[in-house]
Parts: structure tokens; sequence; C-alpha cells
């Protein structure tokens, strides 16, 4: 497994550690349903939390969370609206992004809540 992919993997699982200790309850992680995919889905009371991990080594390329893009959101909120469809979810639906930067005590994490909405087109 390529080096970026472990980290990748690794900071999901800390976002789910976080998740939880925040209350909230994992719902699935790497969801896919053809070429689509979702990294968290959460479920905290009646809001169903999509998640977008972004994790980092550090800054010097920039914030995490700036990787989620106007294309990658689309892409998001699409792999949403098929998961809501395939379970058949009647939730309020939040999409956050969590942002990791990976330090050699621990990982520096912000969560971003309501980082975007649906785009209309």
């Amino acid at each position: 497994m390529a080096k970026h992919n472990k980290l990748g993997e690794e900071g999901e699982k800390v976002a789910c550690e976080y998740l939880q200790g925040k209350g909230y309850t994992i719902r699935e992680v790497n969801w896919r349903s053809g070429n689509l995919e979702l990294d968290i889905i959460a479920q905290k009371g009646t809001v169903l939390v999509f998640v977008e991990v972004k994790t980092r080594q550090s800054h010097l390329y920039g914030f995490p969370a700036e990787a989620v893009t106007p294309a990658k959101i689309r892409r998001i909120v699409y792999a949403a609206d098929a998961y809501i469809r395939i379970y058949n979810l009647s939730l309020d639906v939040r999409f956050d992004v969590m942002s990791l930067i990976r330090h050699p005590d621990g990982y520096e994490i912000e969560q971003i809540e309501d980082a975007f909405y649906p785009p209309l087109n």
C-alpha cells in the first residue's frame, strides 16, 4: 500500500474515534457503491453526517480542507444522495470536513461542521 493511502486510512480511523468521542454513531466507513465513495457516514441524533476526511503530514502544501474542491463536493453530494435513496432514509443531512495533520505526538484535528451545502446544479 502506498504511504499516502496508509496515512489516509490512519486518518479515517482517528477521525472515527474523534467523532465517537463527541457522541456520534459511525454508520459506515469507506462506503462504496459503484464508483461512488464516502469516507465516513455518521449520525448524531436525527442528523446524518457525511464526513470527508483529509489527512496530511504537514501544512507544507496547504491546509487539508483546501483539497475539497467544487468537483469533489459534487461527487460527495451525489454519493450522499445515492446512500439516502438506497437506504430510504428520512433524516436531516449535514456535510462536514475533517482536517487532520499528523505530528510526532499525535494529530491536530479540526472538524468543520456544515463545511458546504449541496450545490443547486
